[in-house]
């Protein structure tokens, strides 16, 4: 089986090595021709050197193209790009983080062109390639199972880590509730452990009291591993400002529950935390940049950077 993979940065670089390592040929392109020729030598991917010759280089029969690219205008206009270089019954996948609604947009857009789409929400950040990704697919029926030899190879097992959970957008859909969930899981723990290293008469050690919980403990999850390995070096996090980004994800998750009018107070105050950390000082908002950065290799801001 043979995919090109468009955009090849921290997820889509690792999910072209990992795809060639589980049996499917990939023909990658990025507009930083220096990232192509590392990943090519590497691992065996087919370079190229624009869109249009990533899908020529797939040669003749159903055509399959997946894109890591940044939500919004990016993945718009790649779409459209896309539509005169393909024939029908080919398929464009979005494994990036676009709104739910574009994708159920663009998906119903596409059928009237005669092509396929699938909508798929990738979790696992830089530790992809090596423990693989979790895929949430939204699709119909028919490009689902044609994929499916291909989220076999991106996930941690042919039986775990992938679903077709049902319909165009509800991938994304199911990605952006995900998203809002971390945010409220990682406030917790910035803000119960800055309450830690504030009980200054005890002295913890919260590299200890972080590994500690890692065993056992009911909140043991691979977020407390990364804050627990990361306060091992240094747990003043002295380097880094408490500047936390929002993603549109955490975003688009308070704006679904309003317009559902389900209550979602954790998962509102959580981006709302980050919006203060913007304009604000903490111990806290260090813990969160760092994981985020732990997790899925988001900028970290310096003291001193503008």
């Amino acid at each position: 089986m043979k995919l090109a993979m468009l955009g090849l940065g921290k997820m889509g670089g690792n999910m072209a090595r990992r795809l060639q390592k589980g049996g499917i040929e990939v023909v990658g392109f990025d507009f930083n021709q220096d990232t192509v020729n590392q990943i090519a030598q590497e691992s065996g991917m087919i370079p190229s050197k624009s869109v249009e010759d990533a899908v020529a280089k797939l040669g003749d029969g159903q055509k399959i193209v997946w894109m890591m690219l940044p939500s919004g205008e990016p993945t718009e206009n790649q779409i459209k790009a896309l539509v005169p270089l393909l024939n029908k019954g080919d398929i464009i996948i979005d494994g990036g983080n676009s709104n739910y609604k574009d994708s159920q947009r663009r998906g119903a857009w596409l059928a009237e062109q005669g092509l396929g789409f699938m909508d798929c929400g990738t979790s696992g950040g830089i530790w992809g390639l090596q423990n693989g990704y979790c895929l949430m697919v939204g699709a119909n029926d028919d490009v689902a199972k044609t994929l499916t030899p291909v989220l076999i190879a991106l996930a941690p097992s042919k039986e775990n880590g992938w679903a077709h959970v049902g319909p165009i957008g509800s991938g994304h859909f199911t990605k952006m509730i995900h998203n809002g969930i971390e945010y409220g899981m990682m406030q917790a723990m910035a803000e119960g452990l800055d309450l830690i290293k504030g009980k200054e008469e005890f002295n913890l050690d919260l590299a200890q009291i972080t590994e500690l919980w890692r065993h056992g403990s009911v909140v043991r999850s691979w977020l407390l591993d990364l804050t627990a390995d990361a306060l091992k070096d240094d747990q003043e996090l002295t380097a880094v400002a408490p500047y936390v980004a929002d993603s549109g994800e955490g975003r688009w998750t308070v704006m679904e529950s309003v317009e559902q009018g389900v209550a979602a107070p954790v998962l509102t105050l959580a981006l709302q935390a980050r919006f203060r950390s913007q304009d604000a000082s903490g111990y806290s908002y260090k813990l969160l940049s760092m994981m985020r950065n732990g997790f899925g290799g988001h900028f970290v801001k310096s003291v001193g950077d503008k």
